[in-house]
C-alpha cells in the first residue's frame, strides 16, 4: 500500500492556494493515554489543523523542551510502544482524511527495523517521517524506504546552518521542510523572529519545497506573525502544555480542540 505523501503535498498546496499558512500540529502519542492521545489528534485535524506531527516519544528527547519531554515521560511510564504510535497514526488518519506523520529521533526505528517500520507507517495511513537528529549523510537507507512505500522525509535547519547546508538538506529531503527556531523571551521576539525569517528566505533560495516553521508559536497573534513568511507554521508545546494544565482527558481533548480553532484563524491572518 502506497504512503500518503501525495495527500501531504495537496494540504500544503491547497493553504498555498487559499493565500494562507498551513497549520501544523505536533502531540505525542500515547499522551494522557493512548486513547486519549488519538482523540487529541483528531480534535485539532477536526478543528482546523491542516497536518498533525505525531511524536514517538522517547527516554531522552535532546531537542525537545520541558513541556514535551513531561508528556513523553507520562507516555513512556505508561509502557508506550510503537504499535501504539502506529494505531495513533492508523485512527486519526481513518477518522478524518488528513496527512499525519510521525516525528521521531533515529534510533527507535532504527532497533525496529527500518522496512519494518517505513511498511507499517504507509499500511496505517502516514504520509512520512521527520527526523530531526538523522544526518542526511546517514540517510540513504532510510530514504530508500520511505520512497518505496510513497513516504516523505522531513528534515530539519537550523539558523546555524549555512547555505551550502541547506542545499544538501534539502536536495534529499521531501514534503516539506522543517525550519527550527526559538521564540525567545519576551522583548528579544522581534530579532528571534527576524532571525526565522531570514532562515526561510535562504532555505526557499535552496528549494521548491514548502518551508514550515517552530519556533514557540502558542497564540493566534503570534501564528499570523509567523505565517507572514513561512509555508506553514509548527506548534508543538503549545498543544501539550493545553493537555497538561486540565483536570482530566476530555477537558484536556477540547482544549486543544480549542487552541486549534485559535490557531487556525491566526494562519488566516497572515503578516
Amino acid at each position: 500500500m502506497s504512503g500518503n505523501i501525495q495527500l501531504l503535498n495537496e494540504a500544503l498546496a491547497t493553504a498555498k492556494s487559499e493565500d494562507r499558512a498551513a497549520l501544523i500540529a505536533y502531540l505525542p502519542a500515547g499522551f494522557p493515554t493512548v486513547d486519549g492521545g488519538i482523540e487529541a489528534v483528531k480534535a485539532v485535524l477536526e478543528s482546523g489543523a491542516d497536518v498533525v506531527e505525531v511524536g514517538l516519544p522517547h527516554s531522552d528527547p535532546v531537542l525537545d523542551g520541558p513541556v514535551i519531554q513531561t508528556a513523553d515521560d507520562i507516555a513512556l511510564k505508561a509502557g508506550l510502544k510503537i504499535a501504539d504510535v502506529l494505531r495513533t497514526v492508523r485512527e486519526a488518519h481513518a477518522a478524518t482524511g488528513k496527512p499525519i506523520l510521525v516525528m521521531t529521533y533515529w534510533n527507535p526505528i532504527d532497533r525496529y527495523g527500518v522496512e519494518r517500520f517505513t511498511a507499517e507507517l504507509a499500511e496505517a495511513g502516514g504520509a512520512g517521517c521527520i527526523l530531526p537528529d538523522l544526518p542526511v549523510e546517514e540517510s540513504a537507507l532510510w530514504r530508500e524506504h520511505a520512497a518505496k512505500h510513497g513516504l516523505a522525509t522531513v528534515f530539519v535547519v537550523a539558523p546555524s546552518s549555512r547555505d551550502e547546508r541547506l542545499a544538501k538538506i534539502t536536495a534529499a529531503g521531501s514534503g516539506f521542510v522543517y525550519a527550527a527556531s526559538l521564540m525567545g523571551v519576551t522583548g528579544t521576539r522581534a530579532s528571534v523572529g527576524e532571525q526565522a525569517a531570514d532562515l526561510v528566505r535562504r532555505t526557499r533560495a535552496a528549494t521548491e519545497l514548502p518551508v514550515c516553521v517552530g519556533l514557540g508559536v502558542s497564540n493566534a497573534e503570534q501564528a499570523a506573525e509567523v505565517a507572514g513568511f513561512a509555508d506553514g507554521v509548527i506548534v508543538g508545546s503549545a498543544f501539550v502544555k493545553a493537555m497538561l494544565d486540565t483536570a482530566d482527558e476530555a477537558a484536556g481533548v477540547e482544549a486543544v480542540r480549542a487552541l486549534a480553532a485559535e490557531l487556525a484563524a491566526g494562519v488566516r491572518k497572515r503578516g
